[in-house]
């Protein structure tokens, strides 16, 4: 409801406007100069003047008022000019919401806090030294980024002697725990055999870290003693795929890698882990490490066998300073006067007290972070090219408000309060285009999040939601982004010469032809740098996808077409030795027998998994100190075969030679049950008393035995050297991929593999996705209490490893893309102003004879000047910028001419058409018409 006085005053305030309007353009019509009508204006008008100053004065807070007034004017300004308003706002919500949608997937993963209890008193440790350790063993479970340069090892895993020690220092932390990394764990006694992803904590993991249960209670301190009863916690989304959320699940008892393991509770739906992207279906006490782990020795519990997790939380009285000292004293003791000291003093052991937030860096966060941050940077150059899009429509239209802009101020209106109202239009433009961009921004989240989950089997542990964090930074850009491409249109627009300006006929000859002689005007350098930006933009996302194709090309050394890949750990259901053979070999017979598959083998790890192993050998005659690294894969029957490598020289391994290993494999496992301690530190290990065969690459013999006949060499050290022999080479097989794609080869050793967990491959004669069905029946069949995992085709399996290659490029080129048309229709909206404002120009050159095709010559040839002008400035720009990315590149450099001149190209052909429409429409100009023009 508004005060009757204050309808009075709206009503004085347009009657003075339309009256003023009127008189001022009256009187300058009649050769009266500005200043003289704007003094008579005053005169004429002066008591109404005064009725409004009086009002305003009631009012109070006139900043107030003035900002209310001009909103209302700009938003009626803006429902004038409907077309304008859509297209600016359409073009702002593109560049907002792009760059929201990125931000909300930056903030979920690096500045969303963790779902605990005070989780800025959290801290994880990390220690340091100038060298690596003495370890006897060490883990590291993907939470933090390990650190190895030559002069600095850094690492966040310790020993549980060390935690022990830390967890009875009262004055350091209020509470200490630990983890002990994942673990495969086979569910029976639910349905079929399932593999989840349990975790190792101590038993006041939860109450340090503030975690409540959902149902039930949570590990307690009393379930990590060792005659306590085995329990298990779920995690909440674990619970409700597997048992539908069914409270009733607490209190049952179910066997975990055979272990009747009792579930207590249901941790609460927002904690998920402390480190986001790493996927955890269930935590269990670390004493249960001994009874579920099939690797497990009494040796992995000393001080130099660091595999513990260790989050403090800090004392409200005690610096963290203070606390830092306090834990590297600790652990500078504990590993320089260990019985095997672990670091010399100059190496300088110390220990970090990291936030949880930041010193986690591992799982989704060391993934996805390079990548997300590479897309900021993108989107907000898509940004700076929507601005400049938006700043150039503000431009044109600037020109259809000059006469508005000189009665304001032919009236006394100042320079800074026409800004500011052109400041405000400029702003609420931003928040229209804000307010879209956040729905934008809700559908692109998600779906970058399905690209992301495309590249995984397991859940991503994190999602992006639109949250205040993220609002504020929408607000922040908007409010940047109005002032950024409003401020110089507004400074333009208040440059008006008022006489011929507020004289009919002003607007279509005033600077007709002086265009031609200000060639830069802020017009055309809003488009040079549009395209600058677009080219930018453009020649990374070329870069990405030719990364993306040549990776898809490499050759990987072995025929990937219709292979079937699955992988199986019968250790956690409790085989061992030979009886793991066994397995395999019935597996292999029966797998065999399913209609469509060709060949089946098995090996340690699926070969472009991302799996590595790796060992060391002594060459002949080379000294028993010096040794060379070979990759190593052991590998079953049948392997070679099956994934079709080609053998250069030599055989493959003989069904006796894969009974051999297995009988010394079986051996060593009883001698570890028996003993109780690793064979490596025991002289009483079993020995074998022939040499282990070995198959090698053609990248080992090149590199370690030159022009050597490799058949029948004698290697020593390795994995063999337990078993108080070397290696003998009986074959010598093509180059192939081991890792990933990108990885260089190496040389690389194919053992006999015997007793260990295996990858097996089935190649078919069609779709190796279509008889999955049928594998896991034959398994189910073989052995019901072990579930496979991994179930992939080779060439999906290709297709994961390369899935941030591929999101990167489709994220980059749709960026790429949407800048493009940007460029483009900023290039269209300046050239239709120019045909409209030399209309009368055109006509004249039309009149005197110009033909229709010189002024499409003349029309295209400016955009093309501008085109061709951004397109050499980007080419400069993307040579500096291009050079960042040469890491995440692959077999193309930064400053590829191919792809500049491909980009170049796209650029001037989709500019070209863009010129065009203005072009024709300037060929059709009347000239009758173009010279009775205002």
């Amino acid at each position: 409801m508004k005060w009757p006085w204050r309808r009075r005053y709206d009503e004085l305030d347009e009657e003075i406007r339309a009256h003023i309007e009127m008189s001022v353009r009256e009187r300058v019509e009649r050769g009266e100069s500005p200043d003289a009508a704007r003094a008579a204006a005053r005169r004429e008008f002066g008591n109404v003047g005064l009725v409004k100053e009086t009002t305003r004065d009631v009012w109070g807070w006139v900043w107030l008022e003035r900002i209310v007034q001009d909103v209302r004017y700009g938003l009626r300004m803006l429902r004038k000019n409907p077309g304008f308003t859509a297209v600016a706002v359409l073009t702002l919500a593109l560049g907002i919401g792009a760059n929201t949608a990125i931000f909300s997937l930056i903030d979920a993963l690096l500045l969303r806090s963790l779902p605990v209890r005070d989780p800025q008193e959290l801290v994880v440790l990390k220690w340091s030294a100038h060298k690596d350790p003495h370890f006897s063993s060490s883990s590291n479970y993907g939470d933090c980024q390990i650190q190895s340069p030559r002069d600095n090892m850094s690492a966040c895993s310790f020993s549980h002697p060390f935690f022990d020690e830390l967890r009875a220092q009262s004055g350091i932390f209020s509470s200490v725990t630990a983890s002990g990394g994942t673990l495969q764990l086979d569910l029976t006694g639910v349905g079929p055999a399932s593999l989840l992803q349990g975790l190792l904590v101590a038993g006041n993991y939860f109450d340090t870290v503030g975690v409540r249960p959902a149902v039930g209670r949570m590990i307690l301190p009393s379930d990590e003693e060792p005659s306590a009863p085995p329990v298990v916690v779920l995690s909440y989304g674990y619970w409700e795929r597997t048992f539908g959320g069914s409270p009733s699940i607490v209190g049952k008892t179910f066997a975990l890698n055979g272990v009747p393991t009792t579930i207590v509770g249901v941790a609460e739906r927002r904690f998920s882990g402390l480190t986001p992207g790493i996927r955890l279906d269930a935590w269990l006490p670390l004493s249960l490490r001994p009874r579920v782990s099939a690797f497990w020795t009494p040796q992995q519990e000393d001080v130099g066998a660091f595999y513990l997790l260790i989050v403090g939380r800090l004392r409200p009285d005690v610096p963290r300073g203070e606390a830092e000292a306090a834990v590297s004293s600790l652990f500078r003791n504990e590993t320089l006067h260990a019985p095997q000291p672990l670091f010399a003093e100059t190496d300088e052991p110390a220990v970090k007290l990291l936030p949880v937030q930041s010193g986690l860096n591992g799982g989704a966060r060391g993934k996805y972070s390079a990548s997300l941050l590479l897309m900021m940077c993108a989107v907000g150059i898509v940004l700076l090219i929507a601005c400049a899009n938006v700043a150039g429509l503000l431009l044109a239209r600037s020109a259809a408000r000059q006469k508005e802009i000189a009665v304001r101020l032919a009236l006394g209106a100042g320079r800074g309060r026409i800004v500011r109202q052109l400041l405000v239009e400029s702003v609420l433009l931003s928040a229209l285009g804000a307010a879209f961009g956040v729905l934008l921004a809700i559908w692109g989240a998600h779906a970058i999040i399905a690209l992301l989950a495309s590249g995984t089997t397991l859940p991503l542990g994190f999602d992006a939601s639109i949250d205040t964090r993220v609002l504020l930074f929408t607000a922040a850009t908007a409010l940047l982004t109005g002032i950024l491409f409003g401020l110089a249109p507004a400074m333009r627009s208040t440059r008006v010469d008022l006489t011929p300006a507020l004289k009919d006929g002003g607007r279509g000859s005033a600077g007709a032809g002086g265009a031609r002689n200000h060639w830069f005007t802020m017009g055309n350098a809003l488009v040079i740098g549009q395209i600058a930006l677009t080219m930018i933009v453009l020649v990374g996302a070329g870069l990405l996808v030719r990364t993306l194709r040549n990776l898809r090309n490499v050759d990987p050394g072995f025929d990937t077409s219709n292979v079937l890949d699955f992988d199986i750990n019968p250790m956690i259901g409790g085989y061992k030795g030979t009886q793991i053979d066994v397995l395999y070999a019935n597996l292999q017979r029966r797998l065999s027998t399913i209609p469509g598959v060709e060949s089946v083998g098995y090996s340690g790890h699926t070969l472009l998994s991302g799996g590595l192993g790796a060992t060391r050998f002594h060459l002949p005659g080379s000294d028993e100190n010096s040794s060379v690294a070979s990759d190593s894969l052991s590998v079953g029957p049948n392997f070679f075969a099956t994934m079709k490598f080609t053998f250069l020289e030599g055989r493959d391994f003989s069904p006796a030679e894969f009974a051999s290993a297995s009988e010394y494999t079986a051996a060593w496992f009883a001698y570890m049950a028996a003993q109780g301690a690793s064979a490596a530190s025991n002289s009483g290990a079993p020995k074998s008393s022939n040499p282990t065969p070995m198959i090698v690459n053609q990248m080992f013999v090149r590199r370690y035995l030159g022009n050597t006949n490799p058949l029948g060499q004698r290697l020593e050290g390795g994995l063999a050297s337990d078993r108080g022999t070397g290696y003998v080479i009986i074959g010598v097989v093509r180059d192939a991929k081991y890792v990933n794609l990108r990885r260089d080869i190496q040389p690389t050793a194919y053992v006999p593999a015997a007793g260990f967990r295996a990858a097996f491959e089935l190649r078919t004669a069609g779709n190796p996705t279509s008889i999955i069905p049928a594998v896991r029946s034959v398994v189910n069949q073989v052995a019901s209490n072990l579930p496979i995992f991994d179930v992939a085709a080779q060439s999906q399996n290709i297709e994961l490893l390369l899935y941030q290659e591929r999101l990167v490029a489709q994220l980059s080129s749709f960026f790429g893309v949407l800048a493009l048309v940007l460029a483009c229709v900023g290039l269209y909206g300046l050239l239709s102003y120019e045909v409209a404002r030399r209309t009368r120009e055109i006509g004249i050159r039309m009149a005197l004879g110009a033909e229709q095709r010189d002024v499409m010559k003349m029309v295209v040839g400016d955009g093309l000047a501008l085109t061709i002008t951004g397109v050499v400035a980007g080419i400069a720009a993307a040579l500096g910028v291009m050079r960042y990315l040469g890491s995440i590149l692959y077999d193309v450099r930064p400053g590829d001419p191919a792809t500049l001149a491909t980009v170049a190209g796209i650029l001037l052909i989709v500019a070209l058409a863009a010129c065009c429409v203005p072009a024709r429409r300037a060929t059709r100009v009347d000239p009758m018409v173009a010279l009775r023009y205002e």
